[in-house]
This record gives structure tokens, C-alpha cells and sequence, in this order.
């Protein structure tokens, strides 16, 4: 039986931080597919591309680009369409962690599945607990329920947003998948030209979700777990912030025709 292929992408800016434990623990846990890892760096000033370079030098499923220009998350990832014969591909942040082969069970699932063309695993923070997360179409007030959220006590807007009034205990199709890790179809991302260059970042995994279920499924699946440090550095940056309305407004031009 010939063992599935897949290509994950990190995008890096500055990410010094967090940048070894991702890739480390996605090359010492994904064992049953045949794992190609690019990093794409959107030119940070920390040594962030050099240091990978050098600490996975030995392991050649590693791929580092210095792509010499900040143009956006989207955009950085798209980098890599070119270059990848995949059947399956990995939308990676650089703040994640993996404590088992979540790719390999994520593969297996959707190939269980040829309906689905977007898989997005369960994402909780590092010392175990879920993150909230938006799963159903942004609305304004979703997205203010989120940005007002309360952890302890989510509001019935956030709620659900969420989904939590559904039971995620078992795989469920959303609308939309978080962009911090999420596996599509390659000929699904090829087809659809990757994610939408016009946001620079944030909204972007809300777009290309709702993209991929034009023709296929989008599912969340439990089953596996990604750990994701989750700065929500909007908060505390007024640039970022502004960053995110103006996707924002993008966002909601682009599919007002939709409903």
C-alpha cells in the first residue's frame, strides 16, 4: 500500500521564540506518511531562518525559504504552491506543538472521507484546556463577543460562535476552520489558488474555509489535538488591530453576496 504524502508550511516572522519546538515536534511524532516541512520566512530581523537552518541541517524533510518580503500570512503560504506534489497539505503556525502523529490520523481520516477537502483538528493551549474558537460564519457580533470573550464564562454570542452549543465530542462539519493548523486536499489548495492575497493576515482562514466548502466538506475532527500558544497579539498591538478590521471589512465585502 503506497504511504500518502504531505506537505506542511510554516510562515515565520520573528518567531525566534517558539520556532524549535514546532518543528521539532512535528518531525519527531509524524512517522506513518511520507512528511516534507518548508518554512517560508517573510523576511524577520530575530536570525529566525538561519536558526532553522542550522538546528535541522541533518534532516532533510526541512525546506527553508528566506522569501525577503513581508506580503501577509496568505501570501506566504502560497509561496510553496509551486513547489508541492502532495497529496495532502498542512497549514502550520509557528506556535504550535504536537504530542503524537495527529497528521497521520488526520490523513487516515480523510482518506476514510474523499468528501471532506478541509480537516481541522481539536486546538487547545498547552496545559490542556480547548480554545474557543470560531467555527461558525463571522458575524459582527461574534466577533465582538470574541474579542469581549470571558474564558470561565463564554457569552451566548461566543457560544455560538463556537459551536458549543453542538457536541463537538465527534467529528461535525463548521464553517470555518482556525488558521493555526488545518490540513486541505493539495489539488484542493492548487485549484483554488491558496488563500486570498488580499488580507495580510487575519480573516484569511474564515475566507479560505468558506472557499473549500463551495465544492467539499470542511470538518472538524476531535479526535486529534494540536497545542497552540495563542499570543492574540490583536489585543495588545493597535497596528494589529487595525490589521484585523481592515480584513475585517474585506471579509465582509467579499461575501455579502452569499448572505
Amino acid at each position: 500500500m503506497a504511504v500518502n504524502t504531505v506537505s506542511g508550511c510554516i510562515v515565520t516572522y520573528n518567531n525566534m521564540r517558539t520556532i524549535e519546538k514546532t518543528v521539532s515536534t512535528l518531525l519527531e511524532y509524524t512517522k506513518g506518511v511520507d512528511f516534507t516541512l518548508y518554512i517560508q520566512d517573510n523576511d524577520s530581523t530575530d536570525g529566525t531562518p538561519d536558526f532553522v537552518m542550522k538546528a535541522f541541517a541533518d534532516d532533510p524533510r526541512v525546506i527553508v525559504t528566506k522569501r525577503g518580503v513581508n506580503d501577509g500570512f496568505g501570501a506566504g503560504h502560497n509561496s510553496v504552491i509551486g513547489m508541492i506534489e502532495s497529496d495532502y497539505h498542512v497549514i502550520i503556525n509557528p506556535d504550535i506543538e504536537i504530542r503524537s502523529d495527529v497528521i497521520s490520523d488526520m490523513v487516515s481520516y480523510m482518506e476514510q472521507n474523499r468528501d471532506i477537502g478541509l480537516l481541522s483538528p481539536r486546538i487547545c493551549f498547552p496545559d490542556g484546556r480547548d480554545q474557543i474558537l470560531g467555527k461558525r460564519d463571522p458575524k459582527l457580533c461574534y466577533l465582538i463577543a470574541s474579542r469581549m470573550r470571558n474564558e470561565a464564562s463564554p457569552s451566548d454570542a461566543l457560544r455560538e460562535y463556537a459551536m458549543l452549543d453542538c457536541d463537538l465530542s465527534k467529528p461535525c462539519d463548521i464553517e470555518n476552520a482556525t488558521g493555526c493548523f488545518m490540513m486541505i486536499r493539495t489539488d484542493v489548495f492548487k485549484s483554488i489558488g491558496g488563500f486570498d492575497g488580499n488580507y495580510f493576515m487575519y480573516f484569511e482562514d474564515c475566507d479560505i474555509t468558506r472557499t473549500v466548502r463551495q465544492d467539499h466538506r470542511a470538518v472538524y475532527y476531535p479526535d486529534t489535538i494540536v497545542y497552540h500558544v495563542w499570543g492574540r497579539e490583536s489585543k495588545k498591538n493597535l497596528r494589529l488591530m487595525l490589521v484585523q478590521i481592515k480584513s475585517m471589512f474585506y471579509y465582509f465585502k467579499k461575501w455579502r453576496k452569499y448572505g
